[in-house]
């Protein structure tokens, strides 16, 4: 369960986003026009990281953006470091590109693997809780072994719309630019939102 609060964030989490993307070299330089399609959570088994994922549109194009929210720095990971934010209930939260965070890279290779891990959204409001339908459906799994670790991911590196991380067991790839495709290998992560209702790949999961 994700519990999420009736707050503001300065800046917002699509500033955030633009902020990252305006960094990237693969993606638009004009950002004015991004807007939010939808995004999906991720548990955190130790209930201390926010790990979100957003869809947005921007220059005709339809980019994944994973972050995750920390409420201190992350040790060695500065360069992985997106900005800091202001929430006016949480306080200061430290914003990381996700892929470089073993806290997101885990439940990514976990959901990709066994279609668990989405988080029910909660919101919390004057006191009362109040769930919140997902904007994203996910759907993945397929994975029939015994077990499979999912730690243990170096570095992230991106080439030809993917981002991999790799351990001695997966190979994981988020895809920058979720597309139509036919996977013969591995286990993806395929994902729906409103105006997308053909399931495309959000990530991949490769057995070494």
């Amino acid at each position: 369960m994700a519990l999420l609060h009736a707050a503001t964030l300065t800046p917002s989490k699509a500033e955030a986003v633009a902020t990252w993307l305006g960094r990237q070299p693969w993606a638009p330089a004009d950002l004015a026009d991004l807007a939010v399609l939808g995004a999906y959570r991720f548990d955190d088994p130790d209930g201390q990281v926010g790990l979100e994922t957003f869809l947005v549109a921007v220059g005709g194009r339809t980019l994944q953006v994973p972050l995750t929210f920390r409420d201190a720095p992350l040790d060695g990971a500065e360069e992985h470091l997106v900005t800091t934010m202001e929430h006016s209930v949480l306080g200061t939260r430290w914003a990381y590109d996700a892929m470089g965070d073993p806290a997101y890279v885990a439940m990514l290779a976990a959901a990709t693997l066994t279609g668990a891990g989405q988080a029910v959204e909660v919101v919390r409001r004057d006191g009362r809780d109040h769930t919140r339908p997902p904007t994203v459906h996910l759907t993945g799994g397929g994975w029939r072994g015994e077990s499979c670790p999912v730690d243990g991911f170096g570095p992230p590196t991106t080439d030809d719309g993917w981002t991999t991380v790799t351990s001695d067991a997966l190979d994981l790839r988020l895809a920058r630019e979720p597309r139509l495709a036919e996977v013969e290998l591995g286990w993806t992560l395929d994902g729906t939102w409103e105006g997308q209702d053909t399931r495309v790949v959000l990530a991949l999961a490769l057995e070494r």
